[in-house]
């Protein structure tokens, strides 16, 4: 297969000729291997019906169990880029069973890691997370450094959608390496354009195109139609967020053509995003929602909680056969042993005649009995992992439940808010004051989702150390950045804090709770220029300043709202000192002492 990631045209040329000669010689195992064979370049070059049509017609004639699993695993891997996921975990699991069954170590690594990649796209990361994981150590055990490429590529993507961007950056340039160290240039074009992705999500816009160029130009010179399309998608949208949006469009147009040819269902739904931020540049607004509408409707049909649970369900249904598999095996087995004990005791009262008649009775109700201890064991044993089973079948059934009701309670209703204040504002000719207010309750529901991201995330760790509140607060930074003209902002952090601090996930929602609070109350109110946060160490105590060189305010005057009463009583919880130091045109500094005795702590201080 090092062909085929290597010059996938010449492959092509080589497999057509062998199918041709299968063909007419009528060798019907040689047919289905070449058109398997051929169906595998074809997903590699981003044609994923073709593919899949291929390694379909491949199973009808293919006798060998690898191969079987190998058109398994292609059809699931066109089926996961098609967006059909339920059907891509159904020929993974397929693949996996003939696998474990022939103990092929690396091609079950292979398959795991993709059914992480199924998990990954919807959006269940802790699935994701442990399939991956799984995989990179089979991969590590066996020395396989395609598999470790692709395993670390899978970890890098859900670190960097968790926001931790440095930890994905590194691992994707580990991935990077070690494709080039194989010369696989589709490997190289796809880790190329992911150490793009992260360098774009750390604002270095001038980095990010320069790899996403240069994997449009690999994935061009092996045919990729997919990968095509998806570094034109990337390149489009930095030029639009640039504000350069006549060049745009032209990558927006390639990229939509490209996934189109290839029928990728993310690339396409992405495509139709930016048509619809193109046009809404262009004040072309019946444009714009016509193709927001197109985004919209594709989106919801392909990530759905019914696909998640169905999904889910069948994984399970996997288990639970292999489990029942596994005690038919042992019951089989004992029953074997039982016929062989029997037949050596009949054996035995044989040949030691009338003599012994008595002691052979004897010993026999002894073995008898005995056997039937070990029988009620081994069955108590069996009844006890049934009842596992069925224990953790009703667990998930649960996650899927309390899953299902927060989509349903919160997220979706959110999510229906928004999309109606946009049709509203799409559809209709407002008032002004109207068109403002659904604006401002847009933004506020806006707001609510990304708080309650921001709970989920700080629910979904045991703890939260001192870096993911750092990544959590520049990302706040960021955003402001971009909304707020006129002001400027710093963050510094004393270098000896970057690794050993930890906070429960409790007491690092608050603290961020706090500091976004102050930054809020900065840019509202007091019409700085500059608003800085820096964090430090002093006295045994982690000191957190937020300051501004606004107008400031007199603090026995004021009167305390809602935001100030907040932030003291957040820092009274996590047993933390709050300071407030303002006056008239001095600017406003917002000190936080957490003693450093009671964070979870390992450095030098």
């Amino acid at each position: 297969m090092a062909l085929y990631k290597q010059d996938p045209q010449r492959a092509l040329v080589m497999l057509e000729s062998a199918l041709e000669t299968a063909q007419k010689h009528k060798q019907s195992e040689w047919i289905a291997y070449s058109k398997n064979s051929l169906g595998i370049v074809y997903r590699d070059l981003g044609q994923f019906q073709k593919a899949k049509a291929l390694s379909e017609e491949a199973l009808i004639n293919v006798k060998n169990e690898r191969a079987l699993a190998s058109a398994y695993n292609n059809i699931g891997a066109c089926n996961r880029s098609l967006g059909d996921y339920e059907a891509a975990l159904t020929a993974y699991l397929n693949a996996l069973a003939i696998y474990e069954k022939e103990n092929a170590l690396i091609e079950q690594a292979t398959v795991i890691n993709n059914i992480g990649m199924v998990y990954s796209y919807l959006g269940m990361n802790s699935k994701a997370v442990e399939n991956h994981l799984k995989a990179i150590a089979i991969f590590e055990k066996e020395n396989n450094k395609k598999g470790m490429s692709e395993g670390y590529n899978n970890i890098a993507i859900l670190y960097a959608n968790e926001g931790e961007l440095d930890k994905a950056l590194n691992y994707f340039k580990n991935s990077l390496a070690i494709e080039r160290s194989l010369k696989s240039q589709k490997g190289i074009a796809e880790s190329t354009n992911n150490v793009g992705a992260v360098f774009y999500y750390l604002q270095e816009i001038d980095s990010a195109l320069v790899y996403f160029n240069e994997s449009a130009r690999i994935e061009k010179a092996i045919g990729n139609v997919a990968g095509i399309g998806a570094s034109y998608n990337n390149i489009a949208q930095i030029l639009l967020e640039n504000e350069r949006v006549d060049d745009a469009k032209i990558y927006i147009d390639s990229a939509y053509h490209y996934a189109n040819q290839s029928q990728t269902a993310v690339d396409i739904e992405t495509a139709l995003n930016m048509y619809s931020q193109y046009y809404e540049a262009k004040n072309d607004t019946k444009t714009a929602l016509h193709y927001y509408k197109n985004f919209t409707t594709l989106k919801d049909s392909l990530l759905n909680i019914e696909t998640n649970s169905r999904v889910a369900k069948l994984e399970i249904e996997y288990q639970t056969e292999k489990k029942e598999k596994e005690i038919l095996s042992q019951r089989a087995d004992l029953a074997e042993k039982e016929l062989d004990l029997s037949k050596k005791n009949s054996y035995i009262w044989g040949l030691l005649g009338l003599a012994v008649v008595l002691t052979l009775l004897g010993m026999l109700f002894y073995n008898q009995q005995k056997l039937k201890n070990r029988q009620l064991q081994k069955e108590n044993e069996l009844k006890d992992a049934l009842i596992k089973i069925e224990t953790q079948n009703r667990l998930q059934e649960q996650r899927l439940r309390i899953s299902r009701d927060l989509h349903d309670n919160i997220g979706a209703q959110l999510t229906f808010i928004i999309s109606s204040l946009d049709n509203l504002k799409y559809g209709f000719q407002l008032p002004d004051k109207l068109s403002a207010k659904l604006k401002f309750i847009s933004e506020f529901t806006t707001t609510t989702i990304y708080e309650l991201r921001d709970t989920i995330w700080a629910m979904n760790k045991n703890d939260i150390s001192l870096e993911d509140l750092k990544a959590r607060i520049s990302n706040f930074i960021d955003k402001a950045n971009t909304t707020s003209e006129n002001v400027s902002f710093s963050f510094e952090s004393d270098d000896k804090l970057q690794a050993g601090i930890k906070f429960s996930s409790v007491d690092g929602m608050n603290i961020y709770r706090i500091i976004q609070e102050a930054l809020n109350n900065a840019l509202k109110y007091s019409n700085a220029q500059h608003i800085g946060v820096t964090i430090h160490s002093e006295n045994q105590q982690l000191k957190i300043l937020i300051s501004d060189d606004g107008q400031g305010f007199d603090l026995k005057t004021v009167e305390k709202g809602n935001g100030l009463n907040n932030m003291i009583k957040r820092s009274d919880d996590i047993g933390a000192e709050i300071l407030i130091d303002s006056g008239i045109d001095k600017g406003t500094k917002v000190l936080i002492k957490i003693p450093l005795q009671t964070i979870n702590t390992t450095f030098d201080v």
